[in-house]
């Protein structure tokens, strides 16, 4: 299964496992077993620290584990963790294998006190590529801890599994054969859900940092740019954050970035982290900013945040972004992640063959029904308006597609389902008032964003549309406070865009606190 260039790779990096490890395989008589035991053959002649055994008795089959010879093996994959999920395998050889994770001391002391006993469960998609990170934050802690084990499971080999836990996204996972989240987890998220008094610890030293001259609150595009250029000044920088990237980290494609062709969210989130951590930013990650409480006279701002943690700074520039729209109508937050998703990459393969809606007639609505139409078995595009507002060369290839069908001037009323998962998609058609029906497994919202500003309301000046009102350097309602990105009322919502507002309101607020110092 593996060309000769990636058996060199492997090989080297097996060289660095400091113990042996033992492949120990559960298979059946499928081709998919066959592959498996094709795969783990190929590793295992790579290096003489790793022995193969075919003879597991797992109850998911193919499956394997990976584990230390004479040990309980905590780490297994349910499938062949391929795509995506190779550099989850990867990690997991040489993890066991002894090779020291780049994990700070501190994170692995964490996993190593939590209390208990945890099994988790992870259900992936090949293609996903929010998922290795979950897959493989859970996999350190199975190597750190000997109370936690997790198991990849590959849903779209796993089928009958996926649809009798009603599972409708990835990642998907379970603890303890109960739901435990959905979507994208850090390690340090996991760490503090399992372990509660993690979070207490974390919010104190949090707020026991000195205060910044410049704080961010965001840490997508825009938080990044603004912190590079702050710290390149030398003065002292802070960016708290949800989850660096924002945003990025569910954006597949970007084929409008000026330096390169093309890229991808998940991999420019990266770079943008790379780069900020080259410098002396404190970034706070995990954290959700509750409100801003502004400048007094001869005082500092203050951010607190959701965990009970303050900080403190002389400026602050806000680069909240925004968040998927949502439908607003019955059923829809009820069977969320129960055919209701927002990620037609990260999700689609869970709908193949299978017949779903996209609601949005825009770029993403267009471009997410063209993707999914060489997944699942009929797509049906609906559009508020009288026709759609995507561009003529998107349009030109949706309507070629044979399983599309285009519905306009329609009105989602209701999403209906069977208590489990979604089943049908109500709405109205405009131009007569009637109701109809659309039978389904699956829908995706594709309606545009919303900024994150609820926790500033009555604090700074918004628009009618929630969004942060700025002036041409950046500026807002309050001294000292600063905005960028897509939270703002800047037009075009757009990465690059998001990037440049993201340097002009730090270059603003450097300004801010020259003219401060020498009034």
């Amino acid at each position: 299964m593996l060309d000769d260039k990636i058996k060199g790779q492997l090989a080297a990096y097996l060289e660095m496992l400091r113990q042996p490890i033992e492949l120990l395989a559960s298979l059946d008589g499928s081709e998919q077993a066959r592959e498996m035991r094709g795969l783990l053959g190929e590793i295992a002649a790579l290096s003489d620290q790793v022995s193969l055994r075919d003879d597991g008795d797992a109850s998911r089959r193919p499956s394997f584990t990976v584990g230390v010879p004479g040990q309980e093996a905590r780490i297994s994959f349910a499938g062949i963790p391929m795509g995506h999920e190779f550099t989850s395998l990867v990690l997991a050889l040489l993890q066991v294998g002894g090779h020291p994770p780049k994990v700070d001391a501190g994170v692995i002391e964490e996993i190593r006190a939590v209390p208990g006993r945890f099994h988790f469960e992870t259900f992936v998609s090949l293609s996903c590529h929010n998922c290795p990170e979950v897959v493989q934050a859970l996999n350190l802690m199975a190597v750190v801890n000997p109370g936690i084990s997790h198991q990849m499971v590959d849903g779209g080999l796993f089928q009958d599994e996926v649809a009798a836990r009603q599972i409708m996204g990835v990642p998907t996972v379970l603890l303890n054969g109960e739901h435990f989240g959905q979507g994208r987890m850090t390690l340090e998220e996991i760490i503090g859900r399992i372990d509660r008094s993690a979070l207490q610890r974390e919010a104190e030293r949090i707020s026991a940092r000195e205060p910044f001259d410049v704080l961010i609150v965001g840490g997508g595009p825009a938080g990044a740019a603004a912190a590079i250029y702050a710290a390149r000044k030398g003065v002292r920088t802070g960016v708290v954050s949800e989850r660096f990237g924002g945003q990025l980290l569910d954006t597949l494609a970007i084929e409008n970035f000026i330096s390169v062709k093309t890229t991808d969210g998940a991999r420019l989130a990266a770079g943008l982290e790379q780069h900020v951590r080259e410098y002396d930013v404190d970034v706070i990650d995990l954290q959700r900013a509750e409100a801003l409480l502004p400048h007094a006279d001869g005082e500092l701002a203050e951010v607190r945040l959701a965990s009970g943690a303050t900080l403190r700074s002389k400026t602050v520039i806000l680069a909240t972004g925004a968040r998927w729209r949502e439908m607003k109508v019955p059923g829809e937050k009820e069977y969320r992640g129960h055919g209701v998703a927002y990620c037609p990459h990260c999700d689609g393969p869970l709908f193949k063959g299978k017949r779903v809606a996209v609601i949005g007639g825009g770029n993403s609505g267009v471009e997410a029904a063209i993707d999914l139409a060489g997944i699942v078995g009929q797509v049906t595009l609906l559009e508020f308006e009288s026709s759609l507002r995507a561009d003529a060369v998107l349009q030109k290839k949706l309507f070629s597609l044979p399983n599309v069908r285009v519905i306009t001037e329609a009105l989602s009323t209701e999403v209906i389902g069977d208590g489990e998962k979604v089943s049908a998609l109500l709405y109205t058609d405009r131009p007569s008032g009637e109701a109809r029906r659309i039978e389904l497994e699956g829908i995706f919202v594709q309606i545009g964003l919303l900024p994150n500003s609820e926790w500033l309301k009555g604090t700074i000046a918004l628009s009618p549309h929630g969004e942060i009102e700025v002036d041409a350097r950046g500026g807002t309602s309050l001294p000292g406070v600063f905005a960028a990105g897509d939270v703002t009322t800047v037009p075009y919502k757009q990465i690059i865009i998001a990037m440049g507002e993201g340097t002009k309101a730090s270059l603003s607020a450097f300004d801010h606190l020259i003219r401060s110092s020498v009034s």
